[in-house]
């Protein structure tokens, strides 16, 4: 789909992470996520909000952390089949794409961690296009800690010069991003923090992706709704379908692309399920050329 057809929307969710909620009730995220019944609901109530939805969202996106067994921990393969499950209710009619993160692949992720999650999942980076809008999925773990794997490393950013490339020659009306990690939280020069990219690294992507013309970047890891801007770059952090961090509900990002611009806005799932997309984004949606 190398063509404008119009105004569309899409769906973006983060973190289902099955196992955190009761880890980090009970101080132990590392071996406490023997139980996930919540997140099974939480995740549950997600894809009931999406199949209900009018005109159908394009796809469903996941950003990263999936579930929260870490990889070879004792619970990570239930973890991973109990979201299978949940998963595969998603109306036939609407694509999922799923982003790697830290849980899924490690902090510090390996070529066997990697071919795991591909061989489950999908590709760890890859890119499609949706009415003339080209979307990027990236593995943000070989930003943060490549030391295992720095061939891949060095793959992904050849790969990603060639996609950037590609974009600029078919002329597309916006490129959009997905990983996991964010690239900063609310301010492009802040200090390093275990929620986000370090600044060198940073700094680099941030440039390559004004360059190319990048218009925003969804990713979760935070738990918490945040965001800002760098030279008109978005970064657009989501917060949680599972567990809670901050003060956000359980939710799910809608994003609509119109021919100018992006819009998003962030609902609980409850409120999703119940309302559906408010009038002023169904209006957008309704404007075609």
């Amino acid at each position: 789909e190398y063509q404008w057809k119009g105004p569309f929307y899409f769906i973006q969710g983060a973190d289902p992470q099955f196992g955190l909620m009761k880890a980090w009730t009970h101080g132990d995220t590392n071996n406490g996520d023997d139980e996930w019944g919540e997140e099974i609901k939480l995740a549950e109530q997600a894809v009931q909000a999406i199949n209900k939805l009018k005109p159908k969202p394009k796809f469903f996106v996941l950003c990263g952390d999936l579930v929260h067994g870490m990889p070879g921990t004792r619970w990570k393969k239930n973890q991973e089949q109990d979201l299978k499950n949940v998963l595969k209710n998603t109306d036939q009619d609407i694509p999922l794409v799923f982003v790697s993160g830290n849980h899924d692949i490690g902090n510090t992720p390996s070529r066997e961690t990697i071919d795991d999650y591909c061989q489950n999942w999908g590709d760890d980076y890859f890119s499609f296009w949706v009415g003339g809008v080209f979307f990027l999925v990236l593995n943000s773990q070989l930003y943060f800690d490549s030391s295992k794997c720095p061939e891949l490393r060095q793959a992904q950013d050849a790969w990603l010069d060639e996609q950037l490339a590609v974009a600029a020659k078919q002329k597309c009306k916006h490129i959009i991003v997905f990983q996991h990690i964010p690239l900063f939280l609310s301010q492009p020069d802040e200090d390093d923090d275990y929620f986000n990219l370090e600044k060198s690294v940073r700094q680099e992507i941030m440039e390559k992706f004004h360059k190319a013309g990048v218009r925003a970047v969804f990713s979760g890891h935070y738990h918490r709704n945040a965001g800002g801007s760098y030279k008109g770059l978005e970064m657009v952090v989501s917060s949680a379908i599972g567990c809670q961090l901050g003060q956000d509900t359980h939710g799910l990002r809608v994003v609509v692309v119109t021919e100018e611009k992006v819009v998003h806005r962030y609902y609980s799932l409850t409120d999703l399920g119940s309302h559906g997309i408010e009038k002023e984004l169904l209006d957008m949606l309704a404007k075609q050329k």
